[in-house]
């Protein structure tokens, strides 16, 4: 299997940095999780306790760089201070005639409305296109997540659809709004 490309550190606004998962992570990230529980839980599946525990994303974390090293995902986390702040994550990837992938996000509540994520989801835009070599990328955000829905607006996403009870979120089946990225058509 070819390794896979290299994913260089990005300097986003607010002193936060993007860059790759690092198999040491799993601390910073139970603990980044367990810090915004309440601002993520409205958003997400449901969690079990022990996702909020260093060993969960200890364990975790192997799985999801082998999945970076085989090419199927790009784990990426938003780091301040030593601090993981959120995650980026480019997942599905599908090459042959499809060549997209599948984005997901979030972000610290008190970094929120600061641009960091609209640079993150940019930074990761222009990975998946000039390192990947993907051609299309698609996010899904719950009805009434409308911060979500402004940064896919401002980093060149466009509505695409409605998918009803698309994913399990906050214990029920909810409807999400599709979006899509048609990387090829980004000036160079």
């Amino acid at each position: 299997m070819p390794e896979q490309p290299a994913v260089t550190p990005v300097e986003l606004p607010a002193g936060v940095v993007l860059r790759l998962l690092h198999p040491g992570d799993g601390p910073a990230l139970a603990a980044a999780y367990d810090r915004d529980r309440d601002h993520l839980e409205p958003w997400e599946p449901a969690r079990p306790a022990a996702f909020h525990e260093a060993g969960y994303h200890t364990a975790r974390i192997p799985v999801l760089l082998l999945e970076h090293g085989a090419g199927r995902a790009v784990p990426l986390v938003l780091v301040r201070d030593d601090a993981i702040v959120g995650r980026l994550n480019l997942t599905g990837i599908e090459r042959g005639a499809a060549r997209s992938a599948h984005v997901g996000y979030w972000l610290a509540s008190d970094l929120t409305g600061h641009g960091v994520m609209t640079a993150a989801v940019q930074a990761g835009a222009a990975h998946a296109r000039d390192v990947l070599g993907l051609h299309r990328l698609q996010a899904a955000t719950l009805l009434h997540n409308h911060a979500s829905q402004a940064v896919l607006a401002r980093t060149g996403f466009v509505r695409i659809g409605l998918a009803p009870q698309y994913l399990h979120i906050a214990g029920r089946w909810q409807d999400h709004v599709l979006f899509q990225r048609v990387l090829s058509d980004d000036p160079a």
